[in-house]
């Protein structure tokens, strides 16, 4: 059985300077409670790993106000005006990365794999840092695997086991980031009893997960 523990217990856990992948697509799939609770404490100069940093004042993006994020690695950020302004003043280091390709390393990341070749980002300031390789007559970009210290994920329901079933689109980038950080703590709706989630629906096996926390 899997330990079902508080927001603050879990943050008590993560240090600072910590890569942290943080599902969502913007507040949809994000664990509000463990981001709420990061944001109450004293951590800083974390490497946020998300597909953007939340919304003015809102999930993620409270971390940007109180400038705990040294580095956001993730898509879309021009969304929360504050990561455009921090960034501008130099308060936040910002690696943009096209959301496939960013979903495609986290999934590298917990397959064991250490990076891939893609064509997306050729060409453009996006790849100038990277090395190329001609492949077939077509050119390639080399895109490093992405892992974390912690991930952050947000479930619809968990059997007491901590196999994990997701709603519609918030579960986004959850899953796979459950595959690729060190220790992963779920925010999850509802906590029910082994045996009662339908094992054709589960989509995160109770392997991948370390603590359980209890959500709205």
């Amino acid at each position: 059985m899997k330990e079902i523990i508080t927001a603050n217990e879990a943050i008590n856990m993560v240090k600072s300077e910590s890569v942290i992948m943080v599902g969502g697509f913007g507040l949809v799939g994000c664990p509000i409670k463990l981001v709420e609770s990061l944001s109450n404490s004293s951590l800083n100069n974390l490497t946020i790993i998300s597909n953007n940093l939340g919304e003015q004042g809102k999930g993620l993006g409270k971390l940007v106000l109180n400038k705990q994020v040294a580095k956001g690695i993730g898509s879309y950020f021009t969304s929360n005006i504050d990561v455009v302004e921090a960034y501008q003043r130099g308060e936040l280091e910002i690696e943009l990365l096209p959301q496939g390709t960013m979903s495609e390393a986290i999934r590298a990341g917990g397959a064991g794999i250490g990076g891939f070749y893609t064509p997306v980002s050729v060409g453009t300031a996006l790849a100038e840092p990277k090395e190329t390789k001609i492949i077939g007559e077509k050119e390639y970009v080399l895109q490093e695997a992405l892992q974390a210290d912690f991930a952050f994920i947000k479930a619809k329901k968990a059997d007491k086991l901590g196999n994990l079933i997701y709603s519609k689109s918030s579960r986004n980038f959850n899953p796979a980031m459950a595959t690729a950080a060190k220790t992963v703590f779920v925010e999850v709706d509802e906590i029910v009893e082994v045996g009662e989630l339908n094992p054709e629906e589960i989509i995160t096996p109770h392997l991948y997960v370390d603590y359980l926390i209890e959500g709205e």
